[in-house]
């Protein structure tokens, strides 16, 4: 079984469970018990052994910490008002559920260092006022996970463009960060979903499962399926000091920024490098977010505490509401690195490895073969950066003796494509917790996102075409950008017509 196309068994055994039972916990079960039966030959004990050593050797406690620290700012920023206030300032200056939404994503491009802090911060932060204006909150899922990774993935500055350069192999024509800063202007994927959700926001369109959720929506049904999962956390958005000031949330989240991006410079420089840029590079992203959390809490301790916005006992009770606010997203975090363990287990790298050696053969197709491949490969093991350090390598190789702007191109289109895989996995940590920012129905989320995500897909393949033929990044990008638009006015033509049909 080993490096075949039973490797790809049981995420995408978990995948289509997740859709037909709506539980996301028993279907990563499943699939991950799969590849322990797989991995093990159906030996029961060896199945059992395989199972809990794959799930502590892939668990990422750095991230656990971060979640759980993060969950703690969240809930401190709730007692100490802070979220209210902004809330409510916000909705003092926000007049309409259009302005609503186009702050939503402007906060998400602002917060781009990293995207779990996105997801759980936007979330946080823009509910109350989502709320008001009655966005469903897969619409606001959407929103958030549509500003995250693929805002990460183009910024320079950010976990991400740490993570690509790490993949990249020594005696590349190019250094990691100069082909990450290459591939930015071809990563066609972020940069059309950015379009896409504007267009969404500005022509008011609402298309799919998401239509359906948007008009429960406007009846006051805010979930459609899934509330009773957010019963408590809706509560706990009603408490907290009524005397809590905007800068009880704008100056922890600053402090969190600054103190994060410092923690990235910090750990490049320890790791040799020598000048800002190589800094970014070769940081250590988690322990520079661990370090970022940490003095965010201390920080709150220092503002909240002397003016006695919150007790002691009240603060650090917080740790503990504050890993009881994630441990659902930690839960199905913990499954979906197990059942990465487990394809790394059964070789699902060499198994796309060699595929791709087989199939990528028409130099002008290798961008659109490998956008498919990477989108198929996150999309099965739900993870963007295994696929990055599986298949950058690969092109790195393929094009390491010819054309260097066919590389970039190639490489773009792996980044996308695994962006675009990330973004509609319902095993994907960033879908995971976006949904846990916006307090979505998690299956609700995917569902919704999923048709969006996949009208940006079908235009990068044409796009990655076009790439191929010219490369040239402003002809691909403005060609790829009009037919987005021009697939959007049609979509729009079509609901509008049948609306109107309905109406009679």
């Amino acid at each position: 079984m080993y490096g075949t196309w039973w490797s790809l068994v049981p995420p995408i055994v978990a995948i289509l469970l997740a859709f037909i039972t709506k539980e996301v916990y028993s279907s990563l079960f499943v699939g991950v018990l799969l590849g322990a039966l797989f991995t093990a030959g159906f030996q029961p004990w060896g199945t059992f052994e395989t199972l809990f050593t794959t799930m502590t050797g892939s668990m990422n406690l750095n991230i656990i910490i971060f979640d759980v620290l993060l969950g703690m700012i969240i809930v401190l920023m709730q007692k100490s008002g802070g979220s209210r206030a902004y809330g409510n300032w916000a909705i003092g200056k926000i007049k309409s559920k259009k302005s609503a939404l186009f702050a939503t994503t402007g906060l998400g491009v602002l917060i781009f260092v990293d995207d779990y802090f996105n997801c759980l911060t936007v979330g946080s932060v823009m509910r109350p006022v989502t709320d008001k204006y009655k966005v469903s909150r897969a619409k606001l899922a959407y929103i958030i996970d549509a500003t995250a990774a693929p805002v990460c993935i183009i910024a320079p500055i950010s976990s991400w463009a740490a993570a690509v350069n790490s993949y990249v192999p020594e005696n590349s024509s190019l250094t990691g960060f100069q082909l990450f800063l290459s591939t930015i202007p071809f990563n066609l994927y972020a940069l059309l979903t950015l379009l896409m959700v504007c267009l969404v926001i500005g022509l008011n369109l609402d298309f799919g499962l998401m239509k359906k959720h948007e008009k429960n929506a406007a009846k006051g049904d805010l979930f459609t399926s899934g509330a009773e999962e957010f019963k408590g956390m809706e509560e706990a958005d009603e408490e907290g000091n009524k005397n809590g000031r905007v800068m009880d949330l704008v100056l922890p989240v600053a402090v969190l920024i600054a103190s994060a991006v410092f923690g990235m410079i910090y750990t490049g420089i320890l790791g040799g490098a020598e000048n800002f840029i190589d800094a970014f590079a070769n940081c250590d992203a988690e322990i520079s977010l661990i370090f970022a959390t940490t003095v965010t809490v201390i920080f709150m301790a220092v503002l909240y505490l002397p003016r006695k916005v919150i007790t002691f006992k009240e603060f650090m009770n917080s740790l503990a509401e504050g890993c009881k606010l994630m441990v659902p997203a930690i839960l199905i975090l913990t499954f979906a690195w197990t059942l990465k363990g487990m394809g790394d287990n059964l070789g699902i790298g060499e198994f796309v490895n060699g595929t791709v050696g087989a199939s990528a053969t028409a130099s002008i197709f290798i961008p659109a073969i490998m956008f498919g491949v990477a989108l198929f490969l996150a999309f099965s093991t739900g993870t963007s950066w295994g696929t990055f350090a599986i298949l950058v390598p690969i092109v790195v190789e393929m094009f390491k003796t010819a054309d260097e702007r066919m590389m970039v191109i190639a490489v773009s289109a792996v980044l996308a494509g695994a962006v675009c895989g990330d973004h509609v996995s319902p095993i994907s940590d960033t879908t995971i917790m976006s949904s846990a920012g916006a307090q979505s129905n998690h299956i609700n989320h995917v569902q919704t996102q999923m048709q969006y995500a996949m009208v940006v897909a079908a235009v990068c393949v044409v796009g990655y075409i076009i790439a191929g033929i010219c490369k040239n990044w402003l002809i691909t990008l403005v060609l790829s950008a009009l037919i987005l638009v021009a697939a959007i006015l049609g979509i729009k033509k079509y609901y509008d017509g049948k609306e109107s049909k309905e109406s009679v």
